[in-house]
């Protein structure tokens, strides 16, 4: 027990804990270049362990598709310094004021390090587009869908019942809830699919798609699964084919994608895939996954500064009413390095489309966002207190005349 306490406290665990940190960095700032950056964070430190594949765009690639370096990922190597610093501190540190100091550089640091921790753990971004004189109550997430059925039976009130959509990639899925009076069958799921109209003039190389209801039968669709992209900027086509069943039979089958929204810029709209059953009007769509928020935001105008004379910008801002229920409403300035933060979510101004009639928010949800400005007041703190402590121990010091 002695010897793996030593172990964990020792310097040579820490340098090579700080070697593998520069290596994860390194592999996962080569694979960035392939893979984006979202990617790239999953599997290099979002993992206990990881493995670096010799990419195929590099020379010879063909012939080193077999080299595979195996390495601990950041889940591991996190938590390890962790310890390693906590084993070390109380191995070596022994109290007096002189040192008081190191207590909280060495806290600093360990708050710093479970701060990211939390951050990957619970860190959502979520994104929302308006347009000049449009509200909306929720935002939209970048990288999860969902699957829902909504009851629109009540024009006051909606009953949205959701699946994550990675339930539907399961063997045989069938999704069923209590306040449905059907079941959700999946015939098919994919990840990204290339979905398009069939080709007339090429009808017969097409596979025959099973489903009668919606836009996929209205419209003639043909949907193909794709391979995976994790391109900054783009986003799989997540897709599926789904067959309700009621009690007397089945409902009909209809096809779901994220591509099917109702309101993007510089993209098609597509209608509302509605339907009847039991005298209840019903919506069924795949979509990306909503948060609603306890207010509505309406965007009042949207301004694209330019320098004087030249088409360069120096300053993009949004306009923005927030309509509280029963506290009436306030207008706030969104622009960049000005973010709003409301409801625990923060509002950055990120992009605009429509010739500067549409503006794109990039919302992040981030519990810990306090505890890194937390981390480095202690640390400075502890930095600060050791420097005087000593600068005073040493002007005490008595100093050698020479003869």
């Amino acid at each position: 027990m002695k010897s793996i306490f030593s172990y964990l406290s020792s310097i040579k665990l820490t340098l090579f804990l700080l070697g593998y940190s520069v290596l994860l960095v390194f592999f996962g700032t080569l694979d960035q270049v392939h893979y984006g950056i979202y990617f790239t964070q999953q599997k290099y430190f979002e993992h206990v362990f990881t493995v670096w594949e010799y990419p195929a765009q590099w020379l010879y690639g063909d012939r080193l598709d077999w080299l595979h370096v195996p390495m601990p990922g950041g889940y591991l190597i996190g938590p390890l310094l962790v310890l390693n610093l906590a084993c070390a501190h109380f191995r070596y540190f022994r109290p007096s004021l002189r040192k008081i100091g190191i207590p909280f550089i060495h806290g600093g640091i360990v708050l710093l390090l479970l701060g990211q921790l939390w951050t990957q753990i619970k860190q959502v971004e979520y994104f929302m587009w308006l347009a000049e004189g449009q509200s909306n109550n929720y935002v939209e997430a970048f990288h999860h869908d969902e699957f829902v059925i909504i009851d629109r039976s009540d024009p006051q009130k909606q009953a949205i019942v959701s699946w994550p959509a990675p339930l539907l990639n399961q063997r045989n899925a069938v999704l069923a809830d209590e306040r449905l009076p059907f079941s959700a069958e999946v015939l098919w799921f994919a990840r990204n699919a290339a979905i398009f109209p069939r080709p007339p003039h090429a009808a017969d190389s097409f596979p025959t798609m099973p489903f009668d209801k919606g836009i996929g039968a209205e419209r003639d669709l043909v949907a193909l699964p794709q391979t995976l992209t994790y391109a900054d900027g783009e986003r799989n086509t997540t897709s599926a084919i789904v067959r309700l069943r009621g009690e007397d039979g089945p409902i009909g089958t209809w096809l779901v994608s994220n591509i099917f929204r109702q309101s993007m810029p510089m993209r098609e709209s597509f209608p509302v895939q509605a339907f009847t059953h039991e005298g209840r009007s019903y919506e069924i769509a795949l979509r990306f996954k909503r948060h609603y928020l306890p207010a509505t935001l309406e965007l009042l105008d949207f301004q694209h500064d330019r320098y004087p004379g030249t088409e360069i910008p120096f300053n993009f801002s949004s306009s923005v009413r927030i309509h509280e229920p029963g506290t009436g409403k306030r207008d706030t300035l969104i622009y960049m390095n000005h973010p709003l933060r409301y409801d625990g979510l923060t509002f950055y101004q990120a992009s605009f489309a429509n010739n500067d009639t549409m503006s794109m928010f990039q919302v992040v949800l981030n519990p810990a966002r306090w505890i890194p400005y937390i981390a480095c007041v202690i640390t400075t703190l502890g930095l600060i207190l050791q420097f005087v402590i000593s600068l005073v121990v040493h002007a005490r010091r008595p100093k050698d005349i020479a003869s």
